[in-house]
């Protein structure tokens, strides 16, 4: 046979028992009591340290959650932090875990849990690993080049660092003096973007533009013109030249801001 892993080795209990306590005592210390043994000034470090921590790291990427809650916010994390079991021991998926615990809370504004997905979404495209290029693409940027024209007849790549985004609510202008008592008519659409800067940008781009942005991942083996062309029909007006026009110079603009930065090879 050959060598295997080492068998893990057992924390003994008398290890165990006191890191144990000690953790009880840091998540929740009114319903449990600081380990014995301990100098208490040291243990309200340890609980303001930890604590403090996160409530400062969900404050700082949930900012529209923390002004809404004002004086209840400590509650708020305190109760995440008490309650929640993370899946995770990294400390930047904190906020991540933050989000699922607003996620499943019984009793909440119904727009609370968009309002976490979209202000968490500008942290997770901050911290993507993703590459653009990732895809093999060319980038049109070659002296003479039209782009408007490379646009049309290849096959336009979405950056992976752009996401189309849709929600019920108007997540992108809730704060303490605006909180809507029900979902718009029509669904808001967004696109975050991650500029060569590394810089995040929001935008709200109309209902057949965030549509258009949408199918050039859904259908890559499309056009430019042939994306123009389908968006068109499911709109159903005329894919004439006027369409094609405006297509076009959304592409280029597009192509100029990086959220299209080429076309796949």
């Amino acid at each position: 046979m050959g060598a295997g892993r080492e068998p893990e080795q057992a924390v003994p209990d008398a290890v165990r028992a006191p890191q144990d306590a000690f953790a009880a005592h840091i998540r929740d210390p009114a319903a449990n009591p600081a380990p014995a043994g301990v100098d208490p000034r040291r243990m309200q470090v340890y609980r303001d340290l930890f604590f403090n921590n996160i409530s400062r790291l969900l404050a700082a990427n949930f900012p529209v959650i923390r002004r809404l809650r004002g004086d209840a916010w400590p509650g708020m994390v305190r109760a995440f932090y008490r309650g929640h079991a993370c899946r995770t021991p990294l400390f930047p998926e904190i906020p991540r875990e933050f989000l699922r615990w607003i996620e499943g809370l019984p009793d909440q504004e119904p727009w609370l849990a968009e309002l976490a997905h979209y202000e968490w979404m500008e942290l997770a495209l901050q911290t993507s690993e993703a590459r653009v290029d990732d895809v093999a693409h060319d980038r049109l940027d070659a002296p003479g080049t039209d782009a408007g024209a490379a646009l049309l007849a290849g096959r336009p790549l979405l950056s992976p660092l752009a996401w189309p985004l849709a929600y019920a609510w108007p997540v992108h202008r809730i704060a303490p003096d605006f909180q809507p008592a029900g979902p718009g008519q029509a669904p808001t659409l967004l696109l975050l973007h991650r500029d060569a800067g590394g810089r995040v940008r929001f935008h709200l781009p109309s209902p057949l533009a965030w549509r258009l942005l949408q199918r050039l991942d859904e259908a890559p083996g499309l056009t430019g013109r042939g994306q123009l062309e389908a968006l068109a029909s499911e709109a159903g007006v005329a894919a004439d030249a006027g369409f094609l026009a405006e297509g076009r110079a959304m592409l280029q603009r597009w192509h100029a801001e990086g959220i299209v930065p080429g076309v796949r090879r």
